[in-house]
């Protein structure tokens, strides 16, 4: 007789079904984000961040130390560009995956607005929640549109001789203003996917939630997959 807990082998056939099937139960697990659905988060997260950490030096020299990290400031200032195309490349990747399950429904609208502070505060009213809720698809969207700004922007400086000066300046205020927005708003999503609802992260490493977790956070999206009232 095998060793391995029951609940533990139930894990593992999860992972294993969930490199490409996803919303649907295995034990005591529900598959939240297929391999695929995972690869690409974690890809736009990696380029995002590389891109952050070796725009950093060349942003200020508040953050000189980071430098010698990437091998040095002439390094970054030939990784930066790179790592944001990268980063703007996966970014579509992204949009063209979950475009169709973020559509923002009339009924969430109302997340733009003092409701996403609410959630912030566990005061909102989740029992009609499905897969992703409106804070969630936001997000995504205005994820994608600060890529965006950030590849327009990033292509001017780029090539600056090519652009008029006025543009240039722009450039550079939109560049600086999104990068900064993007970075803050990546802290409550890391906040949020951890500290704020345990049991999330485990959605983009391993693909699974528990049971438990779905109908808490997700109740409208357990009753789709699992059938129950």
């Amino acid at each position: 007789m095998s060793s391995v807990p029951i609940r533990d082998r139930a894990m593992d056939e999860a992972v294993i079904v969930g490199r490409d099937r996803e919303n649907v139960v295995v034990g005591n697990e529900i598959i939240r984000h297929r391999l695929a659905s995972r690869l690409i988060h974690w890809s736009v997260a990696l380029t995002f961040f590389a891109s952050l950490f070796s725009g950093l030096p060349i942003w200020t020299p508040v953050f000189a130390w980071m430098a010698p990290l990437f091998g040095g400031l002439q390094v970054c200032r030939w990784l930066h560009p790179w790592a944001g195309v990268a980063f703007s490349i996966a970014a579509l990747v992204m949009l063209v995956h979950w475009f169709t399950e973020m559509e923002l429904k009339p009924e969430e609208r109302s997340w733009i607005g003092p409701k996403l502070f609410t959630y912030m505060r566990y005061q909102t009213d989740d029992s009609d929640v499905g897969k992703y809720n409106g804070g969630q698809k936001i997000f995504f969207f205005t994820s994608a549109l600060g890529a965006l700004g950030l590849l327009v922007s990033g292509v001017v400086m780029w090539f600056p001789l090519s652009f008029p000066q006025l543009v240039r300046e722009l450039a550079i205020l939109l560049h600086d203003a999104t990068f900064v927005l993007f970075a803050v708003s990546i802290v409550f999503h890391i906040y949020l996917a951890t500290a704020a609802e345990p049991g999330t992260f485990g959605a983009m490493t391993r693909g699974t939630v528990t049971k438990a977790w779905a109908p808490l956070h997700h109740p409208r999206w357990y009753k789709d997959v699992t059938g129950e009232k």
